[in-house]
């Protein structure tokens, strides 16, 4: 078997991601955009339990995979989506000296989620069988 092309060009990949996240975030560094990223996605899986977050993780690019799994603390309780003001509280609050997200910010990473590499089929999928909240999350702007 080959080596799957996710892993193959996972860097380039990712480089373009991140970028897109940048700019669409209005942030000035890669830095900034990695930032931005970690706490959305942080903030999604702290409503999930461990089956759910893992089933979101599978459909994910490899590097946002890793990402998303990072510094994980895994709970089989969580609580459930709270509104989306509460949602961007979560977000900015992670790494609260490094974090310039935007109050657009969990739009936004979605935005630029659904324009790299993943499969936004298997993305609505994979999020009608979430919590009730997890569909919104993912949402765009436009």
């Amino acid at each position: 078997m080959p080596m799957p092309q996710t892993y193959f060009h996972a860097s380039k990949d990712f480089d373009a991601f991140i970028q897109d996240v940048r700019d669409t975030c209005m942030l000035q560094t890669r830095h900034q955009a990695y930032h931005t990223l970690r706490a959305v996605l942080h903030t999604f899986r702290a409503h999930l339990t461990t089956r759910q977050a893992l089933e979101f993780a599978n459909i994910l690019p490899a590097v946002t995979r890793a990402i998303f799994v990072e510094d994980w603390t895994v709970s089989d309780s969580p609580p459930p989506f709270p509104d989306r003001a509460a949602l961007v509280r979560e977000v900015k609050s992670i790494r609260r000296d490094h974090n310039m997200a935007p109050d657009s910010a969990i739009a936004d990473v979605a935005a630029a989620l659904r324009r790299s590499s993943i499969d936004e089929r298997e993305l609505d999928r994979v999020l009608a069988g979430l919590p009730e909240g997890a569909v919104d999350f993912w949402e765009t702007l436009t």
